[in-house]
This record gives C-alpha cells, sequence and structure tokens, in this order.
C-alpha cells in the first residue's frame, strides 16, 4: 500500500542537581583609583564568601569586568565598575545560604543575576523522551493504518527533529524567586524529544 510518516513527541522529567548564578558588585567613585580599589575590595568579598559557603574554587570563574567613565555633557564627573563571576553549586542545600552570603558581603554594591537551575547529566532522561517520542509516533501510525485498513509494517526511516531541556513552570518560579533572594525552590527539569518515523504500510 506505501508507507506512513507520522510525528512522535516524548519528555522526560527530573529533579535538577546543579545551581547558577551570576554574583557580584557595581559601584561608582569620582576618581579611577578609587573605583579600582573599591570594586576590587568587594569581589573579593563576594568571592571570598562563595567559598567559605562551600563552593570549590573551580566552580567559581570570572563572568564580567568593566570600568568607564561617567560623563555631564563633556565632562568626566566619574568612573563606575563592574567585577561578577558565575558560580556552580553542586548542593543544592546551600543555594540559599551561598546566595544570603554571597549578597551581604557585596553590600549595596551586590548585584545576583541569571539564575538557574540545571541538570549534571541528562543522558537518561533524554534516553525516556526518546522512548516515549517512539511509542508516541507508533500509536499514531498504528491509528492511521486501522483507519485506512492497512497494517503496519517495518520501519523504513528515523529522523529526531528536535530535542530540548526547560525548566517546569515551578522551577521558572523558583528562579524569579532567587532572583530576589531566597529560599529558592528547584522544581523539576523536563527533557522533550520529538521524532518523525516512516512506516511500511501493507
Amino acid at each position: 500500500m506505501g508507507d506512513i510518516t507520522v510525528v512522535g513527541h516524548g519528555e522526560a522529567s527530573g529533579s535538577p542537581d546543579v545551581f547558577m548564578a551570576t554574583v557580584g558588585v557595581s559601584v561608582r567613585s569620582r576618581r579611577i583609583a578609587g573605583v579600582m580599589a573599591d570594586v576590587k575590595a568587594k569581589a573579593r568579598a563576594v568571592i571570598d564568601a562563595v567559598l567559605d559557603s562551600g563552593v570549590a574554587a573551580e566552580d567559581v570563574r570570572t563572568a564580567w569586568m568593566s570600568v568607564h567613565p561617567q560623563f555631564d555633557g563633556n565632562k568626566i564627573t566619574g568612573y563606575s565598575a563592574d567585577n561578577s563571576v558565575r558560580i556552580t553549586v553542586r548542593d543544592l542545600s546551600k543555594v540559599s545560604d551561598v546566595l544570603d552570603k554571597a549578597v551581604t558581603a557585596g553590600g549595596e554594591a551586590a548585584q545576583l543575576s541569571g539564575v538557574s537551575f540545571d541538570l549534571q547529566d541528562s543522558t537518561d532522561l533524554a534516553t525516556q523522551a526518546r522512548e516515549r517520542a517512539f511509542a508516541d509516533a507508533r500509536a499514531r501510525a498504528e491509528q492511521y493504518a486501522t483507519l485506512s485498513g492497512g497494517t503496519l509494517g517495518k520501519v523504513l526511516r528515523i529522523d529526531e527533529t528536535g530535542s530540548h531541556s526547560s525548566p517546569s513552570p515551578r522551577a521558572e518560579f523558583a528562579m524569579l524567586r532567587a532572583a530576589s533572594g531566597p529560599p529558592v525552590e528547584a522544581g523539576q527539569q523536563t527533557v522533550s524529544a520529538d521524532i518523525t518515523v516512516t512506516w511500511e504500510l501493507t
């Protein structure tokens, strides 16, 4: 009779096991020497607070540094400087404490952004998502085969048309809460897969 092509979708969810955020400071001063000394001291305080909270040194890396003048018309009135680090927290029970200490160490100059949860290894969830996508495609194909009076034969072609990992709505809400300070909840991470499968139709 020919062939039949259908699209299948599958998802699998799991609890994130890693937290990431960008923490740092932004300072201003009338003199370049003053702004450099201030940003260096405050950034060092934030980094030390993060390390003292149990975050490994290899999980702290510089994300952004900048120094630029501020103007009033053509006249330089002062300088601003920013320094931030990207941190990875692998023990989620420490997240609130790490953020609290980092922001406290930075004082009024503290900044927090880029808060997110993730999975260190999503291989198992991706496998489950593909299995469910194939089962979904097969169920659709069998239904269409029956409706057309045919029988589903062997698979002729499989194309993976898309896959991605995203936080559940609960995790997105947790990120918003984290951005304004502890407490933080990890929620769920969802991995999805989309495939296109062609079967022989007999």
